[in-house]
């Protein structure tokens, strides 16, 4: 048996419903106070544009 299959552990049943997840570091990160900032301009956006904000712009 391998090294890293010893660190692992044994793979769990998946009949009773386990899954198991794996922690990776790949992908893209953003810090939490930017989401909640893009977040809240968005809400604005939309609150300005349903106040009539926006009404220079026409379709």
């Amino acid at each position: 048996m391998s090294k890293r299959r010893k660190k692992e552990g044994p793979a769990p049943m998946t009949a009773a419903g386990l899954v198991r997840y794996y922690e990776e570091d790949k992908g893209i990160n953003f810090k939490p106070s930017l989401v909640i900032a893009i977040a809240v301009t968005f809400s604005v956006i939309v609150a300005l544009a349903d106040a009539g904000a926006f009404s220079f712009i026409k379709p």
